[in-house]
């Protein structure tokens, strides 16, 4: 029996921050990738520049980050 529907698929992505949108909660990174940012994440505190690993689920075709680590 197969699941439809909106589930989550959790996975991982790691590169530099290539953008932030602060008016649209997303990050992209600088292997093209972009990814929506719940409200718990700062996203005024996130640089341009910076080195990330994330993981994220796609909900809806969304990709979705759950978890975001930084490294300078």
């Amino acid at each position: 029996m197969a699941l439809v529907g909106g589930a989550a698929h959790a996975a991982e992505d790691e590169g530099k921050i290539a953008r932030v949108d602060v008016a649209n909660l997303t990050i992209t990174l600088d292997n093209g990738n972009t990814y929506k940012l719940s409200g718990e994440f700062d996203v005024e505190a996130l640089v341009v520049g910076t080195e990330v690993v994330l993981a994220y689920d796609t909900i809806e075709g969304e990709k979705t980050v759950t978890d975001l680590v930084t490294y300078e």
